[in-house]
């Protein structure tokens, strides 16, 4: 089974090694993606948000490791989720719930399983990762999950309003479906308003604009150019609907 990793360790870091060295622990022969290690940081809304939009260009019958957990430690649970044909794996905090709220058929389980080590600030590594580990081995049991009616805590399927990723040419993505989007439709983002294009090579050098991206939501770009410096856009940064 392939095993997804989403997390906010930051691709620089020294946690990303970590975790994989887990995994190859408990599933050697497991092949592992990097979906990406730059979620939002601390905005679990806003990551949970990107990962729903992520998972249309995973394999079906994958594992998806998911941490974006500043709660790490505390009362939130480790749970597992079927969505559809992919099992997703991280804590009970919110970032799983957009994807859920959006996927059929949805199965959540509280991961009762605890290794004998296990760090207050690491969960990513010291368990989430030797279950995903196990998972793709196929050998879990029945004891290590316990069924429960749904997430603790959900944020809905509905689209969010705000940038959730920023990307290195300085795009930056919404959380707002573009299939729900008219394209004359303008985008509203620190009180200016931009129009839609479908590629960037439909207007000049410099020009922001919006389109529909490679994962289905609006995006705010500019060709050849930086939009988030240039309208001083950040996650987190309200878009709406203009004239």
């Amino acid at each position: 089974m392939l095993i997804c990793l989403y997390t906010d360790f930051g691709a620089a870091d020294i946690y990303v090694g970590q975790v994989k060295a887990i995994l190859h622990e408990y599933a050697p022969q497991a092949a592992v993606l990097d979906l990406t290690h730059q979620a939002p940081a601390f905005n679990v809304k806003a990551s949970a948000h990107l990962l729903a939009a992520l998972t249309h260009s995973m394999p079906r019958q994958c594992a998806v490791l998911a941490v974006v957990d500043p709660g790490v430690g505390g009362e939130r649970e480790p749970v597992i989720v079927r969505a559809g044909d992919r099992w997703i794996i991280g804590p009970d905090n919110g970032l799983i719930s957009v994807l859920a709220a959006r996927a059929q058929p949805v199965e959540v389980f509280s991961i009762t399983w605890r290794p004998a080590r296990l760090s207050a600030s690491f969960h990513g590594r010291d368990l989430f990762a030797p279950f995903a580990g196990m998972l793709a081995t196929g050998t879990l049991n029945t004891g290590q999950l316990e069924a429960k009616p749904a997430l603790d805590v959900q944020f809905g399927g509905d689209d969010l309003s705000e940038v959730i990723y920023v990307d290195h040419y300085g795009n930056a993505m919404t959380g707002m479906r573009a299939a729900d989007v008219a394209r004359d439709s303008r985008i509203v983002v620190n009180g200016r308003g931009i129009g839609h294009a479908r590629v960037f090579s439909a207007l000049p050098h410099g020009t922001a604009f919006w389109y529909e991206n490679s994962l289905g939501l609006v995006e705010i770009a500019a060709n050849a150019a930086n939009a988030s410096e240039s309208l001083k856009i950040e996650i987190g940064s309200e878009v709406r609907l203009g004239a």
